[in-house]
């Protein structure tokens, strides 16, 4: 194994290479990280590594790759132009390959490695994404330089696009109408075991110059993956009803409808669909040894993250070790389910330290500022479903510390006179979290936020957001006001909306 030369992995900031490189790195590696924004790259954990260094570049800028490439031995070539190029993706691809074996021969890199897309090409179903997928593959293998094309169907992992679309069908619809490509059958892999195949063809010089199909364990259709998918999430088994009219092209419509993932994603996904995408040969197995997850395992790894881990701040410790299978800061907006948020804020005439008296007092005997009410029939039907519900049930002592529980909260995390994170234990069909928040300004004032997000489960969860959401901007408006009058403070705003930046609702990082 040669560590002495950098690793080139194009498309640093994608949902395969973002995994990848903190892998490369926890095994000895010094890499080269290439993007079309260095920003972007470097607000990963990863980007200000000491073993890392950014370099701008675009496939179709063949003198940005001759710079990326110089000094490098191997290349990870995992870039698409789907979403860069949408309907004209597959000309920019073959154009990008071309760049890649001409930059790669120029700088005198000694292997290429690529992941591309399982499927059969002649067969009469076959999509225009995966003939792109092939086109790149043979591109690069006919090049001088050694390369080594590893050929997967879908991947099963928060994050992945083909995993998200199954992800929001299946919570969103309880029945579906079908086309006829859920019974098409299919060999998906885990995230994890993809990265196990592109490490170990690194470190598998006898990889060089071939072609290998890598899948999971299991031949299923798409059909046992919706229901797979629905036990893990102890979710209904849906009912699914195919029918022939229904086109891969209508099916990404539906998706695109259904689903947040873009229309630009989900066509060529849509479209791979309507043919067997399953391994031919597993000759890889022999070379690279390691235990293949099984679909429920994979999708089970997917769920486990519970939202704190979800919404966590982007200042993040490179070095703590998340599983493959999460949802990772950076990765696309729609990963890891729906988020909803609502906020709202009010400027108030003090110190921090009078409002955090309150603050910290909150819930118990002391109720919660405003709307009592409200809180006490939200806290008897929690009661009727088997909660705890309202039941004063927090430490008399007045100072908070992680772990304490507060009628039906959970405290996540505390900053005095900062920040104060609940987990809800209640019943209900999502798990979610409320935040308040005290920022100090200028001229003797300070912000208070309060902020409530919610991660829903299946569609009862969706319902159950939209028809409290109301209630929430009520109950927040009037919290903020008896804060500030329980802390003896004079309001300078009266509550408005707050809407989160992207730093308080990010995804975890690729650490």
């Amino acid at each position: 194994m040669n560590n002495t030369k950098p690793i080139l992995v194009t498309g640093a900031t994608g949902y395969v290479s973002g995994r990848l490189i903190p892998l490369l790195l926890a095994n000895g590696y010094k890499i080269k990280a290439m993007g079309r924004s260095i920003t972007k790259m470097m607000d990963r954990p990863w980007g200000k590594d000491k073993n890392v260094k950014l370099v701008k570049g675009d496939i179709l800028d063949i003198q940005s790759l001759k710079n990326a490439a110089k000094g490098c031995g191997t290349v990870y070539y995992l870039v698409h132009s789907m979403i860069s190029q949408k309907g004209k993706y597959r000309d920019a691809d073959k154009t990008g390959a071309k760049n890649m074996v001409q930059a790669a021969a120029e700088e005198g890199l000694e292997h290429i490695i690529y992941l591309g897309g399982l499927g059969d090409i002649t067969h009469k179903n076959i999509s225009k994404h995966l003939i792109s997928r092939n086109e790149v593959g043979k591109i690069l293998m006919e090049g001088p330089v050694p390369t080594t094309v590893l050929r997967a169907a879908m991947i099963l992992g928060s994050g992945s696009a083909s995993f998200e679309i199954l992800r929001y069908l299946a919570e969103r619809l309880p029945v579906m109408i079908t086309p006829k490509w859920v019974s098409m059958p299919t060999q998906p892999i885990s995230i994890t075991n993809v990265l196990g195949y592109l490490k170990g063809c690194l470190e598998h010089p006898e990889t060089k110059g071939k072609i290998f199909d890598i899948g999971g364990p299991e031949v299923v259709t798409y059909r046992d993956l919706f229901r797979i998918f629905a036990k893990e999430a102890n979710l209904p088994s849906p009912i699914m009803i195919p029918v022939p009219v229904l086109t891969p092209k209508l099916s990404s419509l539906w998706i695109h409808l259904v689903t947040p993932v873009p229309a630009a994603i989900a066509q060529p996904l849509a479209e791979g669909r309507s043919l067997p995408t399953t391994c031919t040969e597993d000759s890889i197995t022999q070379i690279i040894s390691q235990d293949l997850i099984s679909c429920s395992e994979a999708i089970r790894r997917a769920l486990e993250p519970v939202i704190q881990e979800q919404v966590d701040t982007c200042k993040t410790d490179g070095s703590k070790t998340r599983r493959p299978e999460w949802s990772h800061y950076g990765d696309a907006s729609y990963s890891g389910g729906t988020l909803f948020s609502c906020g709202y804020q009010s400027i108030v005439k003090g110190t921090p330290g009078n409002l955090w008296k309150c603050v910290e007092k909150i819930g118990g005997r002391t109720g919660y500022y405003g709307a009592d009410p409200l809180w006490k029939i939200r806290g008897s039907i929690d009661t009727l479903a088997g909660g705890v519900g309202l039941s004063g049930n927090r430490r008399a002592n007045k100072v908070l510390k992680v772990g304490d529980t507060v009628d039906f909260w959970k405290v996540l995390e505390m900053l005095p006179e900062s920040k104060l994170l609940l987990l809800s234990e209640m019943k209900a069909p999502g798990q979610a979290l409320l935040e308040f928040r005290i920022e100090n300004m200028d001229n003797g004032q300070c912000k208070i936020i309060l902020l409530s997000r919610f991660l829903p489960k299946g569609l009862i969860g969706l319902l159950y957001w939209y028809v409290l959401y109301p209630f929430h901007e009520y109950v927040f408006i009037q919290m903020l006001k008896g804060l500030a009058k329980a802390s003896g403070l004079k309001l300078v705003t009266q509550p408005g909306k707050y809407y989160p930046s992207p730093s308080d609702v990010c995804r975890w990082s690729n650490e």
